[in-house]
């Protein structure tokens, strides 16, 4: 029998405790990715359990690598993580400064900053899309009223209109986690660094270049990580908004992967567009987080 109190076995212990959660990552998590490669790897329309396996071929990636559909999706991609992304990120930091600061009705203030975050997705989707409508929608109507524009705009046929409101509602959805994650941040750092730089004559700017913004260095880099990710990931806005258009405007990699998958069934395909896309995010992961906790160093 071991002993696990030992000083020499505490260790396996240990290893005992974590085992349960590893095997339910590894069920949950990694069978769905080398799933994912093997179907990549096949010639396959309908994917079946237990169905008879085709032979593995690169046809697959050598078609995404021809497809001007992928390339075009990879660029919607990354224009929409640049602009959602940074937006978030700043509108985020200013909101999170501002709720960090005393005043009266503070508690108030910071529900409100995460009240769009805490709306369903499909929920909040539908009422920005009905907003969004070019004959009935509020913000059309607002902006003819306040006389911003001498038309309609058309979200839903016209591709720059329909590429930035799937921006807006995203960054709407998507700054209050921004927000919450930086204001812990910003709580983190001592009071004391703020005191000692007013002391030396250190003004608002000085103190939040030198003393903020490296504090909370190793918080943006993951709070950029997950903004990405999510930007990649998200689904349920851009279909519920625009299905991926007009002609492919907000088709990103996640709506291809469906589309190939679920509207031509070629499911071949569209794993081997997730694919691509899991290796694309983990580098920017890596890249993004080497970046920030190399900065505070």
């Amino acid at each position: 029998m071991i002993d696990f109190s030992s000083p020499r076995h505490r260790a396996k212990f240990g290893y005992l405790l974590l085992a349960p959660a590893v095997l339910m990552m590894a069920l949950i998590i990694i069978y769905p990715i080398l799933l994912s490669v093997d179907i990549s790897l096949q010639d396959v329309r309908i994917a079946r359990v237990g169905g008879d396996r085709e032979p593995w071929t690169l046809e697959n990636y050598d078609w995404l690598v021809r497809s001007g559909e992928f390339w075009n999706a990879v660029w919607v991609t990354a224009k929409m993580v640049l602009t959602v992304g940074g937006i978030s990120l700043a509108i985020g930091l200013a909101t999170a400064l501002l709720v960090n600061q005393k005043f009266r009705g503070r508690a108030l203030a910071r529900l409100f900053v995460a009240l769009p975050w805490a709306v369903p997705e499909v929920v909040a989707t539908v009422i920005w899309a009905w907003m969004l409508d070019s004959s009935f929608g509020v913000v059309n109507w607002a902006l003819l009223k306040v006389g911003l524009i001498g038309a309609p705009i058309q979200f839903a046929s016209n591709a720059t209109a329909a590429f930035f409101a799937v921006c807006f509602v995203m960054i709407w959805k998507g700054y209050p986690l921004v927000s919450i994650m930086l204001l812990a941040g910003l709580q983190s750092i001592p009071e004391e660094q703020y005191q000692a730089a007013r002391v030396d004559g250190a003004n608002v700017w000085q103190r939040f270049l030198f003393i903020t913004l490296p504090s909370l260095a190793p918080v943006i880099g993951v709070t950029a990580v997950m903004t990405t990710l999510w930007v990649f990931r998200d689904f349920a806005i851009i279909y519920v908004l625009t299905q991926g258009g007009p002609i492919g405007s907000t088709t990103t990699l996640s709506i291809l992967t469906f589309e190939q998958s679920f509207s031509f069934f070629r499911m071949g395909q569209g794993a081997a567009v997730g694919v691509v896309t899991l290796v694309i995010c983990a580098f920017i992961s890596r890249a993004l987080v080497g970046r920030f906790a190399n900065s505070v160093h």
